[in-house]
């Protein structure tokens, strides 16, 4: 948690800005790896 986000575990914890900050994060990287995934299948299936 601390070196993927900046913020340790007793914060993401406590605070609820943190908890949101951190998860639209999460949101946004697992997005862009889907992304990712899919441009990879479209090669791969070519």
């Amino acid at each position: 948690m601390q070196q993927s986000h900046g913020i340790g575990y007793q914060e993401y914890s406590r605070k609820l800005d943190y908890r949101l900050a951190v998860e639209k994060q999460r949101e946004q990287e697992y997005l862009k790896s889907q992304v990712m995934v899919s441009e990879v299948d479209r090669m791969i299936h070519r």
